[in-house]
C-alpha cells in the first residue's frame, strides 16, 4: 500500500472522478487536477500580493518616504506605510483591536491620500470593494 492510497480512496477524489466506482488512473487524474487547481490560486493569489507590495512601494516613496524591505513582508508592512502617512509607528497595536482597526484603516488611507497631495475623503473608499483596487493603484502611478 503506497502512502498515497489513503487519499486515492478517499470520497472526495471519488465525487471529483464523478463516479464511485472511479479506477486507480481517474483518481489520480482528478487529484492531479486538484492539485493544478490548488497551485493556479496559489500563484494568483502571490502575483496579486506581490503587485499590492509594489503598488504600496510606489505610495510610500511618492510619499517622500523610503520602505526598504519591510514592504513586502505581510503585516510588517504597515510600519512603511504608518511613516509614510506621517503617523507614529505605535499605531500598528491599534490594527489588531477589533472594530478599532476598521476605523484605523480608513484613517490611514485618508492621510496617506494627503500625503500624496490628493483629497483625504478619497481614503474612504478603501472600504468599498473594487473601487479600493482602484484607489490604491491611482495612488500609486498618478502623477
Amino acid at each position: 500500500m503506497t502512502s498515497l492510497q489513503p487519499l486515492l480512496d478517499s470520497p472526495l477524489f471519488d465525487l471529483l472522478a464523478q463516479s464511485g466506482t472511479a479506477s486507480g488512473v481517474q483518481k489520480a487524474a482528478a487529484a492531479g487536477l486538484g492539485i493544478a487547481v490548488l497551485l493556479a490560486i496559489v500563484g494568483f493569489s502571490l502575483a496579486v500580493y506581490v503587485f499590492f507590495c509594489f503598488c504600496m512601494k510606489l505610495i510610500c516613496e511618492k510619499a517622500g518616504h523610503e520602505p526598504g524591505f519591510l514592504i513586502w513582508i505581510p503585516i510588517l508592512n504597515l510600519i512603511p506605510q504608518l511613516k509614510a502617512a506621517k503617523l507614529p509607528v505605535w499605531m500598528i497595536v491599534l490594527f489588531f483591536i477589533p472594530i478599532v482597526n476598521f476605523g484605523i484603516i480608513i484613517y490611514l488611507w485618508i492621510k496617506l491620500c494627503e500625503a500624496r497631495g490628493k483629497p483625504g475623503p478619497l481614503g474612504i473608499l478603501i472600504i468599498v470593494p473594487i473601487a479600493n483596487l482602484g484607489l490604491i493603484c491611482w495612488l500609486a502611478f498618478a502623477d
